[in-house]
Order: structure tokens, then C-alpha cells, then sequence
């Protein structure tokens, strides 16, 4: 199992978004991708993205107004 962060801080939609989706793909079944958001948007649509494709999906703040989207990809 690989663990991939991305940095999206400081970006706003639909960059992390995109970010997200592009670097999922390059990955293996099991991998986890870590999304570091801090933009509202983002943190809605990229879980809620992922749900939709069927991945495990966890949200955590790490900082007032700063989170990590912990997306385990599952096909």
C-alpha cells in the first residue's frame, strides 16, 4: 500500500479537484491519496466526488480551516 499526499493549499476549485482525480488514477487498488485542502469548495466536492466513485472516504481537520481528505482507492 502506497501513500500519496498532494498539496492543495491556497488552491481553490476545481484545481484540488482535478489534482485529485488525475493523481487517483495513476494509482493502485489499496493505495491511500491524502488531499491537504483549506478552501471550502474543495472540501466539499472532492469527498463527495469520491464517495460517488466508490472509494472509502475519510475527512479530517488538521487546523481551524485546514483539512486532509484520506481517499483509499477501492477499483
Amino acid at each position: 500500500m502506497n501513500e500519496v499526499v498532494i498539496d492543495c493549499l491556497g488552491e481553490a476549485c476545481p484545481v484540488p479537484l482535478v489534482k485529485a482525480q488525475n493523481k487517483l488514477k495513476e494509482m493502485a487498488v489499496g493505495d491511500v491519496l491524502i488531499v491537504q485542502i483549506d478552501h471550502s469548495c474543495a472540501m466539499k466536492n472532492v469527498p463527495e466526488w469520491a464517495r460517488k466513485d466508490g472509494h472509502n472516504v475519510e475527512v479530517e481537520e488538521v487546523d481551524d480551516g485546514e483539512w486532509e481528505v484520506i481517499i483509499e482507492k477501492t477499483h
